[in-house]
């Protein structure tokens, strides 16, 4: 058997991917504790429940192949900073010919207080600039979602970028560790197809 039988033997038995999982943030340790980075920090712990590590660099994005429920899913930290994240997803959802109704995206939003959740899905991008790239470069608003509250600007004229890029004060970052520790299970009933389910459970 040569190499190339060999890959193609594994490759086959491990499945194709099916799911693209996503978490939005900005790359950097200047970025890490921000409140636009919440995607990430929701991500780590889905890859801590799976015993998985981000390493490889592909697609604009650090990678993790690992199977959720039974699934092949592709975890995905775009690389490309907020505004372009879409590049990254697009070029993924491309390559392995996945529909957007299997690419998940677990993001940021200030409308929410602090360790809110609300899965949805589908949508507009709500004035969301990760998640605006996402529908541009899918070409569809058809894709599941994840959203962590991480609370509104604190008068009108706070600078939003300010705002998303600062950090949660301790009592506010603890209720964000409380939402991140459900994404594990949020993410397994969606890749199960418990889409209502999920909704129901933990939108709150």
């Amino acid at each position: 058997m040569s190499i190339f039988d060999l890959f193609a033997q594994i490759s086959r038995s491990q499945g194709q991917i099916e799911y693209l999982i996503v978490g939005l943030g900005n790359p950097g340790p200047k970025y890490e504790k921000t409140r636009h980075n919440a995607g990430f920090r929701a991500l780590d712990v889905l890859l801590k429940e799976n015993n998985l590590e981000l390493g490889r660099k592909k697609f604009k994005a650090l990678t993790a192949d690992g199977s959720v429920s039974g699934k092949r899913c592709l975890f995905m930290k775009p690389q490309t900073f907020m505004n372009l994240s879409g590049e990254a997803v697009g070029e993924a959802a491309r390559f392995y010919k996945i529909p957007p109704e299997k690419v998940i995206v677990l993001f940021d939003d200030i409308s929410l207080p602090p360790g809110k959740l609300r899965i949805r899905r589908k949508g507009s991008a709500g004035g969301h600039n990760g998640i605006k790239s996402i529908i541009e470069h899918l070409d569809s608003e058809a894709f599941p979602r994840v959203k962590l509250g991480v609370g509104a600007k604190p008068r009108p004229d706070y600078d939003l970028a300010d705002w998303v890029l600062s950090s949660f004060s301790p009592q506010d970052q603890q209720k964000m560790e409380e939402a991140y520790a459900l994404c594990p299970e949020i993410i397994s009933c969606l890749v199960e197809g418990k889409i209502d389910e999920a909704m129901s459970r933990f939108s709150h």
